[in-house]
């Protein structure tokens, strides 16, 4: 039930009477909302004082003419003004109830309704380097993309999910070296992936140690220039002191002189680092220059070489293999997973497209882009020939086009990828796809209690994989332990232990992310993930398994199904009757998570449903109700409940157990 749409459509007819462009008649409407102030109302509409200088009235007459023609009779028992013309909205509880037992009609979808206008949805989320492990930087765009993917999809929209995985490019040219130089033939028919993993690491290693060796006397020579810069400015701010461009100027100035100065500090640090270790130099030496070995691997791979081609194709399934197993656990799956070696031979009917159209032009032997508002150009050909991300973004999106036809693309990728999503939105419209509406969903980092990005203690990236064991293993321990058990009187199979610990597990983790605003940054704390008390996933998992309880034991005591599904809901205390508001809006919670792809919005919504019904539960006798027909009205209102609450850990891509 969309009751914010349902009222607002009553309100429509009077101040389309007054307000005759759509566009200002919407955001009228929208200023019909839920009431903050629970106590006086439920809904609240403040039209009247925006019409005031258009009316020549003042807002309390504008209000009391408007409660005097909107029809709410059916929804409301009471329509008051408030302070200058607000307008305050008492739902019906008779009203509220009728909407609930449509919901238990529906128990599939909660009496949520379908958009009357789908949408085409192309989603692209995740889309690792299979070149090696997942990590935890992997899971807010996998948990967020598939999120909203679900969310979306039970709105009605048509979604079509890509995986754009990285399976081509540099990453392969840097494992071919390094299996064909480095490779250890045990370690790689024991655990392939992580082998490769290794090669591709110490190849990254060395790569950089040669580069920040390298860029030393640069850095060393920009430093000074730097510091030059900042006293020319000062001396200009000096004889100016009220200007503050200039002012400005030798801000950023400075800014330019901590920078390299950071940046010599960095490189110097990698390299004694690296020097302290002789195995690790003997190998960096014995191999100079070895970015430019790289990129010829790289090259004979996108140029059909043989051997290299066999060694890709040996390598895919493996990578892809480990990368299926974390989605299994993640419980994700992809429409398609079109990866970068799919659009490769598009790529340079691409480059051929943009030079034709003149958007791209011939620059130090690269092929680029120079977009307006833009330092840098979008390349989409390197001197030596090599294709970059952006090509294939070009090539990716225009497939989608005419393979998919979206109305919407979203792109969910973290935001560091901002400046190359805005490059590429420009670059796609430039070339006729102008329908579709691009959106990069972006999203901050996940970091650790140092407040740096989320890092292993050798310093390392922690790998997606063992952090759902370790998950897993934190769950058995707060909600299977023996002391815990022992005292709730249930007992359990290994097997359903087992079950349970992986549901709240995998939950915890998928919940924790997502209950952050996904532009925000959050901190990784495993503790508090797991606890059965706060915002967590744990948390509404218990409150779901404590419906079900209570339906389980109102069916030991005589309560049969064909009773539960007959009766009548009655709101009359208040606990059960803001229980029953809240319900009401689930559908209006879920549409709005949607408009700017926020599902902290779902999670908001279930930490509070949850939160309710335990007041509820405590102030409302369930099973012990005065009367046998306030029994069933309370068992039905919990049994939607845990209804709610499990469809909403569902579409947040998360499992439920029916006894915690």
């Amino acid at each position: 039930m969309r009751v914010l749409s349902l009222i607002r459509s009553r309100f429509a007819p009077v101040l389309a009477a007054w307000i005759d462009d759509p566009t200002a008649l919407l955001a009228a409407l929208d200023r019909i909302v839920p009431s903050r102030e629970v106590q006086h109302a439920d809904y609240q509409a403040n039209v009247a004082m925006p019409l005031q200088k258009k009316l020549g009235k003042p807002p309390l007459a504008i209000a009391e003419e408007i409660v005097s023609q909107v029809d709410l009779s059916d929804i409301c028992s009471s329509v008051t003004i408030a302070g200058q013309g607000y307008v305050n909205l008492r739902l019906s509880p008779k009203w509220i109830a009728a909407c609930l037992t449509e919901a238990f009609a529906d128990l599939e979808r909660l009496a949520v309704t379908k958009v009357a206008v789908p949408k085409t949805v192309v989603i692209d989320f995740s889309s690792p380097n299979v070149a090696k492990p997942m990590h935890v930087g992997h899971i807010r765009s996998t948990v967020i993309g598939d999120s909203i993917a679900k969310i979306l999809k039970f709105l009605g929209h048509n979604v079509i999910t890509d995986n754009h995985l990285g399976d081509w490019g540099t990453q392969f040219g840097m494992i071919i070296y390094g299996y064909k130089h480095f490779r250890d033939d045990d370690a790689f028919a024991k655990a392939p992936v992580a082998e490769l993993s290794r090669l591709y690491r110490m190849v990254q290693n060395i790569i950089g140690y040669q580069n920040a060796l390298g860029n030393i006397p640069k850095l060393e020579l920009a430093l000074p220039k730097a510091e030059q810069k900042v006293a020319l400015a000062k001396q200009k701010s000096d004889a100016s002191p009220k200007d503050k461009k200039l002012a400005k100027e030798v801000a950023n100035a400075e800014n330019q002189v901590r920078e390299a100065h950071d940046e010599l500090v960095k490189a110097k640090e990698s390299v004694a680092e690296s020097q302290h270790n002789p195995a690790f130099l003997a190998v960096a030496n014995a191999h100079p220059d070895l970015n430019s070995r790289v990129l010829r691997e790289t090259s004979k791979l996108h140029e059909g070489d043989a051997e290299n081609i066999k060694l890709w194709e040996d390598f895919l399934p493996n990578c892809k293999a480990e990368i299926h197993s974390v989605y299994r656990r993640l419980n994700v799956q992809f429409d398609y997973e079109y990866g970068e070696s799919y659009y490769h031979d598009l790529l340079p009917g691409v480059v051929e497209d943009l030079l034709a159209r003149s958007l791209a032009v011939q620059s130090d032997g690269a092929i680029c882009l120079f977009l307006d508002g833009y330092e840098a150009p979008m390349i989409v050909r390197k001197q030596d020939g090599a294709y970059l991300y952006a090509t294939t973004d070009i090539a990716t999106a225009v497939f989608r086009e005419r393979e998919f036809e979206p109305d919407v693309s979203l792109y969910v990728v973290d935001h560091r990828q901002s400046e190359h999503f805005q490059k590429l939105f420009d670059v796609l419209r430039k070339i006729g796809i102008n329908h579709t509406e691009l959106n990069h969903v972006c999203f901050g980092t996940v970091l650790g209690n140092d407040g740096k990005p989320f890092k292993t203690r050798s310093g390392t990236v922690v790998g997606l994989e063992s952090l759902l064991d370790e998950a897993v293993e934190r769950a058995w321990q707060v909600v299977c332990n023996p002391d815990r058990l022992n005292s709730s009187g249930v007992e359990f199979t290994e097997q359903a232990k087992r079950t349970i610990a992986e549901t709240v597990g995998i939950g915890a983790i998928k919940y924790a992310d997502l209950s952050h605003n996904r532009t925000s940054n959050y901190i990784f704390d495993m503790d508090k993930m797991v606890q059965l008390e706060g915002n967590t996933a744990a948390y509404i998992q218990y409150s779901y398994a404590r419906t079900r309880s209570i339906l389980r034991k109102a069916e030991s005591e005589g309560t049969t199904s064909d009773q539960l599904n007959s009766a009548m809901l009655d709101l009359v205390a208040g606990p059960e009757l803001t229980l029953g508001l809240q319900l009401l809006r689930f559908e209006d919670m879920l549409t709005q998570s949607m408009c700017d792809y926020l599902p902290n919005m779902v999670t908001e919504y279930l930490f509070e449903t949850a939160r309710m019904f335990s007041s509820f539960y405590e102030q409302c006798p369930v099973l012990k109700a005065e009367s046998p027909e306030t029994v069933l009205s309370r068992l039905r209102l919990t049994d939607l409940t845990g209804l709610t609450l499990k469809k909403g850990l569902e579409l947040l891509g998360i499992g439920t157990v029916e006894r915690m």
